[in-house]
C-alpha cells in the first residue's frame, strides 16, 4: 500500500464511525497489505482525528491472550489509540446509535504518572511509571464487515489494527490501587449482561502477567516514535471474550475487591 492509500482507507474508516455504516474489507481491497500498512492505516486516523482537535488520552493493547491469538492465527497483541471523546463513566448508557455493533471486554487499566517509552523499556520501568491500576470495561466496535458477504473472507488482524484495533470507548471504575496491592495474575472480573453471567477470566490471561503487556507495547511503539506520556491510560487487555451489546444490554463487571465497573446500551 502507498501512503495515499493509508489516507484514503483512514477516510472511509473515519466516515464509517460517522455514519454507522460498515466498510468492506480492507485485506480484500488490499491483499498484498501487511503490518506496516495496518499501523500506517491506524496512524493516518490518528492524524485525522487530532487534526479535528480531539486528544489522546491513552493506549489499548489487543489480542493478549492464547485463545485471540489462535482464533487469528497470530502470535503477537495488537494495538490502538484512545481518545477523549472515547471516555464513559461507570454507570453511564451509551445513547442508541452511538456504535454499529458494539461488544465489550474486562480489563485491568493502567494510569501513568511518567512518561516511558524506548525497545528496552523493562517491567521494572513499567512499574515505576505507574500512578494506579483500576478496573475496567474496553467498548469494542467494528467500521468494517465482519465477513466479506461475496466471498465468505472474514477480518484478519489487518483490518482489524487499520480500524484503531476495534477500539471505541473506554469505562474507569472508581477504585484505585497501586500496582504492588494486588496480583495482578489472580485479579479477576465475572462480566454479566441483564444479569446473567456470560465471561469470567483471570489477569494471568493477558501475557501471563498484565505489566508485560504494557512492556510490550512500549517496546512496539518505539519501533514508530512512539512513548507513553503521563496521565495517559493503558488498556492492558482482554481476559474474557468479547460479549454482545445490542440495544438494552446492562453491563457489569465485578473484580471483586479489585472493584466492579458498569454501563448500559440504550
Amino acid at each position: 500500500m502507498t501512503p495515499q492509500d493509508h489516507v484514503q482507507a483512514a477516510a472511509d474508516l473515519l466516515q464509517a464511525e460517522a455514519t454507522g455504516q460498515q466498510i468492506g474489507l480492507l485485506t480484500k481491497r488490499h491483499p498484498e497489505m501487511g503490518m506496516d500498512d495496518a499501523y500506517g492505516v491506524q496512524n493516518a486516523i490518528y492524524r485525522a482525528k487530532l487534526a479535528a482537535g480531539q486528544k489522546v488520552i491513552g493506549w489499548k493493547i489487543g489480542l493478549t491472550s492464547k485463545a485471540m491469538q489462535y482464533a487469528l492465527n497470530i502470535d503477537i497483541p495488537d494495538s490502538g489509540i484512545l481518545f477523549d471523546d472515547m471516555l464513559f463513566e461507570t454507570g453511564a448508557t451509551v445513547p442508541a446509535g452511538r456504535f454499529i455493533q458494539p461488544r465489550i471486554e474486562a480489563e485491568i487499566a493502567f494510569v501513568m504518572k511518567t512518561p516511558i517509552g524506548g525497545a528496552d523499556v523493562t517491567r521494572q520501568d513499567v512499574i515505576a511509571a505507574t500512578d494506579y491500576v483500576a478496573p475496567s470495561i474496553e467498548i469494542l466496535d467494528t467500521r468494517i464487515l465482519r465477513a466479506d458477504p461475496e466471498t465468505g473472507q472474514t477480518r484478519s488482524v489487518f483490518d482489524t489494527i487499520s480500524d484503531n484495533a476495534a477500539n471505541a470507548g473506554i469505562v474507569l471504575g472508581r477504585e484505585r490501587h497501586s500496582l504492588d496491592a494486588h496480583d495482578l495474575r489472580w485479579v479477576g472480573a465475572i462480566t454479566s449482561r441483564n444479569g446473567e453471567v456470560e465471561e469470567t477470566g483471570l489477569g494471568a490471561g493477558v501475557l501471563n502477567d498484565p505489566v508485560e503487556s504494557v512492556v510490550w507495547l512500549a517496546r512496539r511503539m518505539a519501533q514508530y516514535g512512539q512513548s507513553i506520556e503521563p496521565g495517559q491510560v493503558i488498556l492492558s487487555g482482554s481476559f474474557i471474550r468479547p460479549i454482545e451489546c445490542p440495544s438494552g444490554a446492562d453491563i457489569h463487571a465485578d473484580f471483586g475487591a479489585f472493584g466492579s465497573v458498569d454501563i448500559r446500551f440504550a
